[in-house]
């Protein structure tokens, strides 16, 4: 596991927070040179610490749509079939988010949809024809109170 620094963790923390800061101005808020600040990042990304920069879309002004959670269990007896369901996950574009679970459910999807009508006929097509998946149950999102991708640095650092 590579070793982090404050300097770092504050690097990671204006990042996550905007991507398209430049490494003057993280520079200019850490009281620090460019140079430094520019080879901790690459440093950084060659490790896999920062594996990419994105733009975070807010989808209610691009189209009305609705978020759905999955939970539901697997019925598998070996590795294969669980790497067939993997596999199956990655090639839906409308599954965001997937996550295999300890407890009484073996996964959870993240799914985004136009609507409830869109949703039941991805459910039908899609869900349905994903490989070993047994009982699902869906949640439907009300309201998004929080939705953040950044990692709260504070809270996984000892300094």
């Amino acid at each position: 596991m590579p070793t982090l620094d404050q300097t770092d963790h504050q690097i990671l923390q204006l990042v996550q927070e905007d991507a398209k800061l430049n490494v003057q101005e993280i520079a200019s808020q850490l009281n620090l040179t460019k140079t430094p600040i520019y080879e901790r990042i690459k440093r950084m990304e060659r490790e896999g610490i920062i594996s990419k920069y994105v733009a975070l879309i807010d989808r209610q002004k691009i189209a009305p749509s609705i978020i759905v959670f999955l939970g539901g269990s697997l019925k598998v007896n070996r590795f294969e079939q669980t790497q067939e369901f993997y596999d199956a996950v990655m090639s839906v574009p409308e599954i965001l988010e997937c996550y295999l679970l300890g407890g009484d459910q073996d996964f959870l999807l993240k799914v985004i949809a136009k609507d409830l009508d869109s949703y039941h006929e991805f459910y039908s097509s899609k869900i349905a024809s994903i490989p070993h998946v047994g009982e699902i149950r869906s949640l439907f999102v009300l309201k998004e109170v929080k939705r953040t991708t950044a990692l709260p640095n504070e809270s996984l650092v000892d300094y």
